[in-house]
Formats: structure tokens, sequence, C-alpha cells
């Protein structure tokens, strides 16, 4: 009997699980006819005489810019870019800052005494004065 009871709720567990995929897929159908469908294929330029009317061939004049010009869309690109930095905060800065200079105090050391070992071991080798 309890065996019934599973049965009869895991039917009605389908049921509710059935009409929220109906209601996804048509969901889903409004969603397909906005946007283009993919078949696959490799990507092909196709364009009509109007088009290729429309568009002008650029000549060298229409394309310089001077001295000026350029520096001033450098400067431009510059300021757009550095906008997109996500600056750290002064604790980070602080943190970041001490984990740098405890490395490089640490290498520094290694390779100080890397140095005078060889240093010692190549006198020893070769026989320079004590």
């Amino acid at each position: 009997m309890a065996d019934n009871k599973r049965r009869g709720e895991d039917a009605g567990d389908d049921r509710l699980d059935d009409e929220t995929v109906e209601s996804v897929a048509d969901d889903d159908d409004a969603t397909d006819a906005e946007e283009p469908v993919s078949r696959g294929g490799t990507a092909t330029r196709s364009r009509t005489k109007a088009d290729s009317a429309d568009s002008k061939p650029r000549t060298k004049s229409d394309d310089r810019v001077g001295l000026f010009g350029r520096f001033a869309r450098f400067i431009r690109e510059v300021v757009a870019e550095l906008r997109k930095v996500i600056w750290p905060t002064r604790k980070e800065l602080l943190t970041y800052t001490a984990v740098v200079v405890a490395f490089v105090t640490v290498v520094t050391a290694l390779v100080v005494g890397l140095d005078f070992v060889f240093a010692k071991g190549a006198l020893v080798v070769f026989g320079g004065s004590s």
C-alpha cells in the first residue's frame, strides 16, 4: 500500500515536471524566433551591388593623421584603458608592497649567500691568496 502512495506521488511529481518543461519550452520558442540559427557552416561574405557601391575605397589621404592627432589619440586610448583598471585599496597596496619587499629580500640574501660560497669555492679550487 505504501508503494501505491509512492507511485501516486511520483505520478503527481511527473505532471509538475511536465508542466514546467512545457512552460520552459514555450519560452524557448519565443527566444529561438528572435535569435538567428547557426547551421555550423563556414562564414562567407556576401555583398550586394548596393552595399559595394556605398562603400568607396579609402585613399591614403583619408587615413593620414598628423603627429599631434596620433599623439592625442594615444593619450585618449591610454586614459580609456586606465579607467578599466581595478585599482587596489590602500590596505591591499600596503600588503602587496610588504610581500614584494620581503620576497626580494629573501631572494637577494640567497643570491649573496650563493655568491659567497662559489667565490670561496673558486679560491680553493684555483688556489687564490688567503
